[in-house]
């Protein structure tokens, strides 16, 4: 037993020896050099209504610009309820949930009512881009700002809000060419007006409170309810409304530019018009923002800088296939650096330099982003889920002769400005308050077409 012993001693000395062996004369590394890092896969989430192109062509840049800076990969990961409103309703719901955070790192896009909205409830993370690029983005545009000055957002793109219109389907049915928003509420266009549903397309619900703010509460209501009588039908996306127009399933719609840019790209200048209503329109900033809780902090403030360098303002406006421009997809975006315009004029596809356009009216985005949730609700109640008997109402009207004071009662609103955004700030968030108020506004709508339209036929 004890030769045995000695002879597993050996064994365990002689193994020791190889190792060391190994360990002293293994050939070294060349001097100065570091052996390669390891790849660390960073990741970040995304919510947001950005249509395909732009998911994809700013995934690519990113990670590219991400794999120079630090040297490792990055997935990005985008998410979507089905647009703004639908994001934000997701959004918020989320964290009356889980108030620390919802797993989701940056709200990006859906225009600027909504970052105020996610500012005042406390769900953004304030953070200061560098110096250096903060300097290149102007705190205010035409009376609107561009980022918050808390830093808890900026905004990325800008974009203009307006009317499409196909020029073969106005000729073939001698109907004029609009010029504004109460062109859209004339008779002669009664089933020819295309429109996103406000509820669920942050685009269709910005044209909404700009027309109500461009011609105050009343007036603007009065062109709303007669511009829904003549909606062909309430799309769920906003940009199926181009679509439409330029398939001929209506005449014209609601669209915002970059949608509207992409069919004339695509059907050509002789066929499809765009205009953005002198004075009664905007052109806001389409932002981003990281949420409070983010899960990667470090990689969205990366994200956020990066969106906001040339490097990723060009994605914007650059011809697709254009050195440093896009790859796959022509994004037909008005950056929010000034300078890009100059300097890039001869390779973009961006038509218009908004901080030389000087149209808009004084939009309030306060206001908007105060009666956010309630204006869809309202506008749900009172033009959209009663659309049908809507119609019905406004053809008669119509075929009656328009008489004044049955157009006037069609478009009568249930209460004013004032008592809307005292609901707002109030009791809105009441469900049951919420649920009683729809169910009441349903009702005086259904009640008003059904009296209005028995009167235009009796005259």
């Amino acid at each position: 037993m004890r030769r045995w012993l000695y002879i597993f001693i050996l064994l365990i000395i002689f193994v020791l020896f190889v190792l060391l062996y190994s360990l002293r004369f293994r050939p070294k590394e060349p001097a100065g050099t570091l052996p390669a890092p390891k790849a660390v896969e960073n990741k970040l989430i995304i919510i947001s209504p950005h249509w395909e192109g732009i998911r994809q062509e700013f995934t690519r840049a990113f990670q590219r610009w991400y794999r120079e800076q630090a040297g490792v990969e990055v997935e990005v990961e985008w998410l979507d309820q089905g647009g703004t409103s639908d994001d934000l309703r997701y959004v918020k719901s989320e964290f009356s949930r889980r108030p620390e955070g919802i797993d989701i790192d940056l709200f990006f896009g859906g225009g600027k009512d909504i970052y105020l909205e996610l500012g005042r409830l406390g769900l953004l993370l304030a953070y200061k881009i560098p110096d250096e690029v903060l300097e290149e983005l102007p705190a205010t545009f035409s009376g609107i700002t561009l980022r918050d000055p808390q830093y808890r957002w900026y905004g990325a793109a800008l974009s203009g809000f307006g009317v499409i219109y196909n020029k073969v389907i106005l000729q073939e049915n001698n109907l004029p060419v609009p010029e504004d928003w109460e062109d859209l509420a004339d008779p002669l266009y009664f089933g020819w007006v295309g429109s996103g549903d406000p509820r669920s397309s942050g685009t269709a619900r910005m044209m909404y409170e700009i027309i109500l703010q461009a011609y105050g509460f009343e007036k603007g209501f009065d062109i709303i309810t007669r511009m829904s009588g003549n909606v062909r039908s309430f799309t769920r996306s906003s940009s199926d409304v181009p679509k439409d127009v330029t398939l001929g399933e209506a005449a014209v719609g609601l669209a915002i530019d970059f949608y509207a840019w992409s069919e004339i790209e695509r059907a050509g200048e002789e066929k499809i018009g765009y205009v953005l209503p002198r004075r009664l329109t905007v052109i806001n900033p389409d932002s981003i923002g990281i949420l409070r809780g983010a899960p990667h902090p470090e990689v969205a403030k990366d994200f956020l800088r990066f969106v906001l360098s040339e490097e990723a303002q060009r994605l914007w406006m650059l011809r697709k296939g254009t050195p440093g421009g896009p790859q796959e997809f022509e994004l037909l975006r008005m950056p929010v650096l000034p300078a890009m315009y100059e300097k890039y004029k001869d390779q973009s596809s961006v038509k218009l330099n908004p901080f030389q356009w000087g149209e808009a009216f004084d939009y309030d985005s306060e206001k908007g982003a105060r009666r956010y949730g309630i204006l869809n609700d309202f506008l749900g109640a009172m033009v959209i889920d009663t659309h049908d008997e809507l119609k019905a109402a406004w053809k008669a009207v119509i075929e009656a002769g328009a008489p004044e004071e049955l157009v006037k009662e069609l478009a009568r609103a249930p209460l004013s400005e004032a008592e809307l955004l005292h609901l707002a700030e109030s009791t809105w968030s009441d469900q049951r308050v919420r649920n009683e108020t729809i169910a009441r506004w349903v009702q005086f709508a259904l009640d008003k077409y059904a009296r209005v339209k028995k009167h235009a036929q009796q005259s």
